[in-house]
């Protein structure tokens, strides 16, 4: 029997399409560095810009993982540093080094206290797989709530919910623990993945999980990694801290608000055909009889991030909360929660480490040489005369509609957030902490709007039971529901408690 061949122009096509993602950054980069350097900035400046926004460029189309893509950025401008990092001022002082300040500057994102909180959260998540103590909480909730479709919904908000102050990674709470659950779920039903049958149950509960996770993301600051990076920030473009108690309190009425809401909008705008199922809970009911009682390491799990969290709220004028992760860390090693080979072999913590220590070195370059205060004085003169109010509200429009163009929340973080506040710092009267939080809080929700746009979203998408076009007409509505939310809700509560 033949074998169905390949068309002949598929592979060249490939190659073709991947050596046009990998020559994209330096061409972008190097077509910028050939435009005339504007008004206002420094050269060098200028030329930092350039290298940063081809690194931005190949966090999009990733023809290599973002780690190396950051690192290669990193490299490159402390190698040619005369020319991209330092001012002629600086250069001609007889005490500056420019070997070892360039090394320096490379190296400081890895010095960053967000990028060791960002790690410590990774090695939570890592003992929440290990012990299986995620599992269980999924599971108990559909035991108790999986009788009806709608109430099934609530059981994978609340779940996510749980697990979010805790799991720093949506992809890891969402795609590695909440969505090997549920997908056990639509069989029970009759509803299989690509067929007529999803609607049956599973597209309604996949559309629920993907956009609890995309809530909960923004309701905590320790939720999603783009989020730490994002305070990292903040606090280096306009000097401000944003604690976790400051951002819970900020988003917390929204996000109870959509918590509650949304699995019934689900429920009205993309409706289950099977309301009702006994089936549920006895599965979940057989699957934690097959766990068992609670573990001594899932016990000191919960004791150990229950700490954590204490420490993070309560504590953090004593302790630096990267500092407190490590010391939970370091508590479940010895105590045989963590063993060392998990921290060692645990790859995406790895690669998130040197990726976000790498963005938060670009990003603070983007500041030291001086192109983001050029930028907010260009853009303050473009918003001069506009109202404070209503330039808030445009600034968050751009902010939130521009994510259709980024791949990553990380890479819309890294290349928006600092020009975004610069500009709104020029505006007088303009509450920077209120605009600050707005911002922030809006990065887990905007994930919801393409297929995409956020970690577990191409996991959901990918599943079967979401076609094409229903994800970006659902992304579409609720994108437009999460974004209207935040200004008519979270605008006026976070004015008037900061």
């Amino acid at each position: 029997m033949s074998t169905p061949k390949e068309p002949a122009g598929a592979p060249a096509s490939g190659k073709m399409k991947k050596l046009l993602s990998m020559l994209s950054p330096a061409v972008i980069a190097i077509l910028l560095l050939l435009v005339p350097v504007p008004d206002g900035l420094e050269p060098y400046a200028w030329h930092f810009f350039a290298i940063f926004v081809g690194v931005i460029v190949g966090l999009i189309f990733e023809p290599l993982p973002g780690a190396v893509i950051g690192l290669t950025g990193v490299v490159v401008i402390a190698l040619c540093s005369q020319w991209l990092l330092f001012s002629p001022a600086q250069l001609a002082d007889p005490k500056f080094k420019l070997a070892g300040q360039s090394f320096k500057w490379a190296v400081s994102g890895f010095g960053n206290s967000t990028v060791w909180l960002i790690f410590g959260a990774f090695m939570f998540a890592a003992g929440y797989d290990k012990t299986r103590f995620g599992r269980r909480l999924a599971l108990i909730l559909v035991k108790y709530l999986g009788r009806r479709s709608l109430t099934l919904g609530y059981a994978i908000t609340f779940a996510d919910l749980l697990l979010a102050p805790f799991t720093p990674s949506n992809t890891a709470r969402s795609g590695g623990t909440i969505y090997p659950i549920i997908a056990n779920l639509p069989p029970l039903y009759g509803s299989k993945p690509n067929d007529p049958s999803a609607r049956k149950i599973g597209s309604y509960l996949m559309w629920v999980a993907i956009t609890a996770t995309c809530i909960n993301s923004s309701m905590f600051l320790s939720a999603l990694a783009p989020n730490l990076l994002a305070l990292a920030l903040v606090k280096s473009t306009v000097g401000i801290d944003i604690s976790w108690g400051s951002w819970f309190i900020a988003f917390l009425p929204l996000g109870a608000l959509l918590l509650l809401t949304m699995p019934l909008l689900a429920y009205w705008l993309y409706p289950p055909e099977v309301k009702v199922n006994d089936e549920v809970p006895r599965w979940a009911q057989q699957e934690l009889e097959k766990l068992g009682k609670l573990s001594r390491n899932e016990i000191l799990l919960l004791v150990f991030v229950c700490f954590a969290l204490v420490m993070w709220i309560f504590a953090s004028s004593w302790i630096e909360p990267a500092l407190a992760a490590l010391l939970v860390v370091t508590l479940m090693l010895w105590t045989g929660v963590l063993e060392w080979n998990d921290i060692t072999g645990n790859k995406p913590a790895w690669n998130t480490f040197v990726w976000f220590a790498t963005l938060v070195a670009l990003a603070d370059g983007l500041s030291s040489t001086g192109f983001i205060s050029w930028l907010g004085k260009e853009g303050g003169v473009l918003m001069s005369g506009i109202a404070p109010g209503t330039a808030t509200i445009v600034l968050l429009l751009a902010f939130y509609l521009l994510h259709y163009l980024f791949a990553s929340t990380t890479a819309h973080t890294t290349a928006l957030l600092p020009a975004v506040l610069t500009i709104a710092a020029t505006i007088p009267g303009m509450n920077m902490m209120v605009f600050c939080l707005l911002l922030v809080t809006s990065l887990g929700v905007m994930g919801i709007i393409t297929p995409y746009g956020t970690g577990p979203s191409p996991i959901y998408y990918g599943s079967g039971y979401l076609p094409t076009k229903d994800y970006w007409r659902l992304g579409t509505i609720f994108g437009a529901i999460f974004l209207a939310a935040l200004i008519f809700i979270g605008y006026p509560w976070m004015t008037m408690m900061f």
